[in-house]
């Protein structure tokens, strides 16, 4: 009989007991703040690389747009790989950067005059058209000014750090648009 007496008194002292309460509450709460704090390191990498391909483009695009007549291919390589430059620290395998000189003719429509790669790009065709619509405002400034454009497409696999927050690769894009410096053609010498 003495022992029905102890449960009820040991069972009382434990539910009393808030010495492990912390503890408890901790590990109830870990996973919820583990995938915050890994979240927010995987979406700000993310934003990171995402401005990293836009500002890639933009300096390949300002780049070859200050050219005079002609850009030398060895010029246009220097500048993939100086441009290249602006991914670090992260990996840049698998980094695609395509520059095209494209011709907008006076209705709107956008032909490519020539198209060069590195990377796992691949350079546009001659006379092929250009995927830009004739209503947007890039468009229509290059028809009032010379009809020539610079276009710079960069690719970029972002692959994330832990995988658990964004589980597979993710393809960053940006196409860049500059007006040649000197309002006219600009050749590419393939010679050099």
């Amino acid at each position: 009989m003495q022992r029905l007496y102890l449960i009820p008194r040991r069972l009382r002292t434990f539910l009393r007991d808030t010495r492990a309460v912390a503890a408890v509450e901790f590990a109830l709460v870990l996973p919820l703040m583990l995938a915050l704090y890994l979240g927010s390191v995987e979406a700000a990498r993310l934003y990171t690389a995402d401005r990293k391909v836009a500002t890639l483009a933009s300096a390949v695009a300002d780049l070859v747009s200050r050219e005079k007549d002609k850009i030398a291919q060895s010029m246009l390589n220097d500048y993939f790989t100086a441009a290249a430059n602006i991914m670090q620290p992260l990996n840049t395998t698998g980094l695609s950067q395509v520059v095209s000189l494209v011709k907008i003719a006076s209705d709107g429509t956008a032909k490519v005059k020539w198209s060069a790669k590195s990377g796992n790009g691949t350079a546009r065709e001659v006379d092929s058209p250009f995927p830009l619509a004739a209503t947007t405002k890039i468009n229509q400034l290059a028809r009032g000014s010379s009809g020539w454009l610079i276009a710079a497409e960069v690719t970029y696999p972002y692959h994330p750090i832990v995988g658990y927050i964004i589980a597979d690769t993710v393809d960053l894009k940006h196409v860049e648009y500059f007006l040649p410096r000197f309002e006219h053609e600009i050749t590419l010498d393939t010679a050099n």
